[in-house]
């Protein structure tokens, strides 16, 4: 959901004012050619399946590509942004399936490093001053075509990432899969799968970083439901936390899997996106929730894993435009659920008092009236309707 155009109070939120802050410091100390480290890289979309590949890069690395550190540290989205703008995304055209490219057999070395590699860049021209937002990942400085690279070191490249990648006949979901339960977690796992690092030696392809990160949320939201659907119940839960202005009431049934997202703004309209997986799973891709239906399920499902229990979700989200003034990617609300699950629940005895529950605390958190969306969920339809065994006897 794009949150960048509400309008609370008469004020339009433009993540604008944030880049005015930056541009004077930065356009005074940026160079045409300096040497530099590069933690990722980033591949566009526009012009498929002829594309631009970044090389994200800046002079001196501290924690410009850390996700979960941020998030660990409750970094603020000014900070986060601080970083964000000094990364040049040095970039050069190519085709997804140009892998005989030496730029780009250079951008699949940096993806597969265990830590920024050292590098030199030699750019067509020095970069201007540009804070490119996005809603699905995190946003990055300059756009600046990219003349010459060189690194001046040998990537360290982990073992179990090496053997994935040299693994012509293993399937890409197959080695997200198998990398994961390594430890490595889903930033590691989207540089690696937009490259075309991983998969069939025939259907390898560059994917568009915006493309890659669902990919890989959806990929390790699939291996756990296998395994929670085989659990027992879980009991009447209600989880509530955030990060960054991104809060999520998850209220957990007794039942068998399935899922539903609400979106919303902290506004008196309450203008909502919702999307819902059944208990066999989606067939299209969530259109109105886009990215964060599927980080928040993954979330929700490592939760259910770890409970080693079974349930069906009903996940509200709750953005206040006033704390999360600029959007920074779908790990904000990957983060955000998994802050919330992190605190203790409140246990209830049946699905009545959960919801009644549900009602007064966003009534008295956010002055909003969620009886609109209880009517319209497919998850409490379902349960309202579902008979359970019993009946049967």
């Amino acid at each position: 959901m794009d949150i960048s155009w509400i309008k609370t109070k008469g004020r339009t939120f433009d993540p604008i004012q944030l880049k005015v802050a930056y541009q004077k410091q930065y356009n005074a100390t940026a160079k045409q050619d300096y040497a530099g480290q590069a933690p990722n890289i980033f591949v566009g979309r526009f012009g498929y399946p002829h594309i631009n590949v970044g090389i994200l890069n800046t002079e001196q690395y501290t924690q410009h590509d850390e996700p979960l550190l941020w998030s660990k540290n409750n970094t603020q989205i000014p900070e986060i942004i601080g970083l964000r703008t000094q990364l040049v995304n040095s970039y050069f055209k190519t085709s997804i399936h140009s892998f005989n490219d030496t730029m780009i057999q250079m951008a699949q070395e940096i993806s597969q490093a265990s830590k920024p590699v050292e590098i030199e860049m030699n750019l067509e021209q020095k970069p201007q001053f540009r804070l490119t937002l996005n809603q699905e990942a995190s946003p990055h400085g300059p756009n600046t075509k990219l003349k010459k690279a060189l690194l001046t070191e040998n990537p360290t490249i982990p073992h179990a990432i090496d053997k994935a990648v040299n693994d012509t006949d293993l399937k890409a979901a197959s080695g997200l899969e198998q990398l994961w339960k390594k430890g490595y977690d889903e930033h590691v796992l989207t540089k690696l799968l937009t490259v075309g690092n991983l998969g069939l030696k025939r259907n390898r392809r560059l994917v568009p970083t915006r493309w890659g990160i669902t990919a890989v949320h959806s990929t390790i939201g699939n291996t756990f439901v296998k395994e929670v659907k085989d659990f027992e119940f879980c009991e009447y839960n209600a989880y509530f936390g955030g990060y960054l202005g991104n809060y999520y009431l998850l209220l957990f049934f007794p039942e068998i899997w399935q899922y539903e997202l609400f979106e919303t703004v902290i506004v008196e309209s309450m203008p909502f996106s919702t999307n819902y997986e059944p208990h066999e799973g989606r067939k299209e891709y969530a259109h109105e929730t886009a990215g964060g239906f599927y980080t928040v399920r993954m979330g929700c499902l490592e939760k259910l894993k770890q409970l080693k229990r079974q349930g069906a979700v009903l996940a509200l989200r709750f953005v206040n435009p006033h704390e999360y003034i600029a959007p920074l990617g779908v790990w904000v609300t990957l983060e955000a659920t998994r802050k919330a699950l992190a605190n203790q629940p409140l246990v209830f005895s049946s699905k009545e008092l959960l919801l009644h529950y549900a009602q007064i605390f966003i009534k008295k958190k956010f002055g909003l009236d969620i009886s609109i969306i209880m009517t319209q969920s497919i998850v409490l339809k379902h349960l309202k309707e579902q008979r359970k065994l019993h009946e049967f006897s």
